[in-house]
Order: C-alpha cells, then sequence, then structure tokens
C-alpha cells in the first residue's frame, strides 16, 4: 500500500524525473514553512494595530491588538488552502501567504480613506484584474518580453533580498538611528544579546552542514537552533526585543513552551470585504490609483519571485521561464483575490521558498507539504508563534548564498545589460522593495537602448511597462495632482 501511495505521488509531481524523491520534498515543505512561519504573527501585527477611516480595527473592537488572534488563524488558513493549490495545480514548489509591504500599504494608504471592509474589496478587484490579465495571456506575455540576463539579475537581486531580510530579522544588521550610516552592525557597531549569538551558531551551524553535504542541512539547522533558543531562554531568560532597535530580546518570538499547544480556530475574518464600497468612500480616482499600485506591485513581486525560484530549483528553461508558469500565475492572482475575501489582505508568492529548494525541494509536493503545515498552525497557533526568526532566518543567508551564484550569466562587459542589472540587483535589498528593483531595471534597460540607438531591441510590451513604472514611481505627485 505504501509503495502505491509512493508510486503515485511520484507519478503525479514527477518527483524522480526532477531529481528528488518523496523524503527530500517533505523536508523541504517543512523548512519552507518553518522559515516564512513567521507571517502568522508578523502580519497581525501590521494589520491589527492600525484604525481604518471610522476608527474601527481589523477583526472587531476598538482597541489596538483587539482583532490580533483572529487575523493570525485566517491568515494561516488562506496561506494553507493556496499554497496547497499551488502544489497541486502548478506541481512547483512554491508557497504563498499575506504579501508583507502589500498589507503594510492596505493598512496604512488604503484603510484610512475607508473602511477596512472597503478596502479589502478593493484587494479582491486588484486580484481579479490580474486573473483577467493572466488568463488572456498579457501576464506571460510580459513575463516573455523580459531579456534572459534582466531574469537573472531578478534572482540575483532576491537572494540579496532575503540575505539582508535574514540580517535585520535575526538582529546582526540594525537602524542606526542617525543620518548617516543609515544602518550598522548590531548595537552601535557590536553585535549584542543572547539572541544574535543564536542566529551566529545556527548561521554557522547550516553552513558546515551544507558544505558537507548533509542532506537536509538547513532543516537540522532551523530545528537544532530552535532548540538552542529554548535552553538560552530558559538559562537568560530575555525578553522580547519588541521591535526596539537597540533591544538585545528575541525580535520576533520568544522562543518559550507556550502554555498550550492548540486552541480553537476562529475564522470570523472570512467574507468581510465590501467590493466596489472604496469608490464610494475614497471616490473613483483615490480608489483606482490605490488599485493600480497594488496590482503593480502584486504583478512584478511574483514574477521575479518564481523566476528566482525556478531558477534555484533548475526549473525554467533556456528563456529563463519556470515549467508551468501560466498554471503558477493562475494560482498566484487567485491568492490575490483570496487574501482580500478572507480579510487579511493579499496573498503573494513568498520568496522565502528558496529555503525548501535550498533544502531539496522540486516539486509541488513539497508546496503541499508546506500547506498542510499552514492549515495544521490554525490549530497549533500558541506552539508556532514561539519559534524565534533568529532560528529560522540563517536559512535565508545560505539560500541567498545559493541564488547570487547566478551572477556569473550576466555580461558584465556590455553596458546595455548590464546597468540594469547592476540597478536590479542593488535596489531590491537597499528598497527593501523587490518591485523597485524590477521598475529601475526595466526602465534602465528601455533607456540605455533608445540612447544607443538600438530602441527597436526592446519588446514594445516593455516600453508599456516602462512607462508603467515611472508612473509607479511618481504615484505620489500624480496622486495629489488629480486628486
Amino acid at each position: 500500500m505504501t509503495t502505491t501511495i509512493t508510486s503515485g505521488l511520484d507519478s503525479y509531481f514527477k518527483i524522480s524525473s526532477r531529481g528528488s524523491s518523496v523524503a527530500q520534498e517533505v523536508r523541504g515543505g517543512v523548512v519552507t514553512f518553518l522559515t516564512m512561519a513567521y507571517i502568522i504573527v508578523l502580519n497581525p501585527i501590521i494589520l491589527a494595530g492600525v484604525a481604518d477611516a471610522d476608527g474601527k480595527f481589523l477583526g472587531g473592537g476598538s482597541e489596538p491588538g483587539s482583532g490580533f488572534a483572529t487575523i493570525a488563524v485566517v491568515t494561516a488558513l488562506v496561506a494553507g488552502v493556496i499554497t496547497i493549490l499551488m502544489g497541486v495545480v502548478a506541481n512547483f514548489p512554491l508557497a504563498l501567504a499575506t504579501g508583507l509591504g502589500l498589507n503594510a500599504f492596505v493598512a496604512y494608504s488604503v484603510a484610512s480613506e475607508m473602511t477596512w471592509a472597503d478596502a479589502m474589496g478593493l484587494v479582491v478587484l486588484e486580484g481579479l484584474i490580474i486573473l483577467v490579465l493572466v488568463l488572456t495571456g498579457f501576464r506571460k506575455l510580459v513575463f516573455d518580453a523580459i531579456p534572459r540576463q534582466l531574469k537573472t539579475a531578478i534572482a540575483v537581486g532576491i537572494g540579496l533580498f532575503i540575505t539582508f531580510i535574514g540580517l535585520v530579522d535575526a538582529g546582526f544588521v540594525r537602524t542606526s538611528g542617525i543620518a548617516a550610516p543609515p544602518v550598522g552592525l548590531g548595537i552601535g557597531g557590536n553585535l549584542a544579546g543572547w539572541p544574535v549569538l543564536v542566529f551566529c551558531i545556527g548561521l554557522l551551524l547550516m553552513i558546515t552542514l551544507y558544505s558537507r553535504g548533509i542532506p537536509g542541512a538547513i532543516l537540522i539547522g532551523i530545528v537544532a537552533t530552535t532548540i538552542l533558543a529554548g535552553i538560552v531562554q530558559a538559562i537568560t531568560d530575555t525578553g522580547a526585543g519588541g521591535g526596539d532597535p537597540t533591544s538585545k530580546g528575541w525580535n520576533l518570538n520568544v522562543p518559550e513552551w507556550p502554555d498550550k499547544i492548540f486552541a480553537k480556530p476562529d475564522f470570523g475574518l472570512l467574507g468581510d470585504f465590501n467590493l466596489l464600497g472604496g469608490f464610494d468612500r475614497a471616490g473613483f480616482v483615490t480608489a483606482v490609483l490605490l488599485v493600480f499600485t497594488l496590482l503593480l506591485a502584486d504583478f512584478f513581486d511574483t514574477m521575479g519571485t518564481m523566476t528566482a525560484i525556478g531558477a534555484e530549483a533548475g526549473l525554467n528553461d533556456e528563456d529563463g521561464t519556470p515549467e508551468g508558469a501560466q498554471k503558477i500565475l493562475v494560482v498566484d492572482s487567485l491568492a490575490a483575490a483570496a487574501g482580500g475575501a478572507a480579510g487579511i489582505s493579499s496573498n503573494t508568492s513568498y520568496i522565502e521558498s528558496a529555503a525548501g529548494v535550498g533544502d531539496g525541494a522540486r516539486t509541488g509536493l513539497a508546496s503541499v507539504v508546506t500547506g498542510v503545515l499552514f492549515l495544521l498552525s490554525t490549530f497549533a497557533a500558541p506552539l508556532v508563534e514561539h519559534i524565534p526568526s533568529e532560528a529560522a532566518v540563517p536559512a535565508l543567508v545560505v539560500v541567498g548564498f545559493l541564488m547570487m551564484s547566478q551572477i556569473k550569466n550576466i555580461t558584465w562587459d556590455d553596458n546595455d545589460i548590464a546597468i540594469p542589472a547592476f540597478l536590479t540587483i542593488v535596489l531590491m535589498p537597499f528598497t527593501y522593495s523587490i518591485t523597485a528593483g524590477i521598475g529601475a531595471g526595466f526602465i534602465a534597460y528601455t533607456v540605455l537602448k533608445a540612447v544607443r540607438g538600438k530602441a527597436a531591441e526592446v519588446h514594445a510590451l516593455l516600453w508599456l511597462i516602462s512607462a508603467l513604472f515611472v508612473l509607479y514611481f511618481a504615484i505620489d505627485p500624480v496622486t495629489r495632482w488629480l486628486t
């Protein structure tokens, strides 16, 4: 019976043909979940503390944080369902959850103009528009119009970006609080605090295991570092950092054994959206501009992410396009709408999936495993909330190194591609935005080709997209002018 099940999984997910195994896929799926499980806590931190235009907080209540538990549970639920869908439909090792950056934009720029239900309605609308663009083939056409070496630059830039995320989340790199330098090593140029030490040990452990070719190096590193964090916490009684850049506490979760492991989930946010309410509340022009901003960010974030994941997994074709790209984009579009319909902001593809790929994931089975763990976490939220980011983010640094290795495929003595590639790579970590890096690269590429008399080499869609990115970067003055 077990052999039959394994054979069926192998046939459906093409496990053997992609050079993987069921055990390898399961391990990769677990690693991806552990690396991005922080969103279960971080999304409610961002959404639960902001009041809408009527002074109400997401999830009900008139006090900041009153809807925290509900937001956390629904965040895990939607991530689980959509990630399983990605695995089953697209057979791609890519996990999805509420988009960071997108959720902050929804909270601080959209909900401030209307009710939370109205804001989520605009998110649903944005997702439906992207779905139409995918089904008509437009999104795929745009992807195919991007030069291969720019796709490579996107993957490299994302590698640096997730490395920076890992270093910041660990407290290894922090904001300095002064104009120059804006960031620095630890606190005042020195590493300080037990959590940073745990991160450093975890990173060294993962590097050692990976360099020695130990199967499951990243997963072993996360589990071992989590155990170490628990021991350190028991001895030192270190508290939470609370987002303070000068704190020596744990960045997000304190690694203590919870009072209870399971809790009954509350799905009360599901369906809490008003599709067209934002147009009545904020006005047509403002609502259109808000949808456009969401649309552009969501549109290109996923394209960059799936390119990077496909490259790392060896699933891209000679043009740098991932296998099953159309299906990947359809599921991602549904995820955006589903996040809004569930009341927890747009869901999108996560670059943290690269951690699972780095540990061997090559098929959609890994995504199914990640999705199931998200669904289980709706009941085990108290346990998941106690995995410290310092134990998981060393994986991002290791995977960042793996993705950086692709930089050798860029022709650095050709300024037409080298300068756009450079801007794409450096602006992702420096602006903390995948979209900003892609936009700058596209604009630079089209401008350079034009001024060097090679405009005919630029695909027509790239001209259109570059123009839209100019509007994207100038969205604030344009909004002020139109309103």
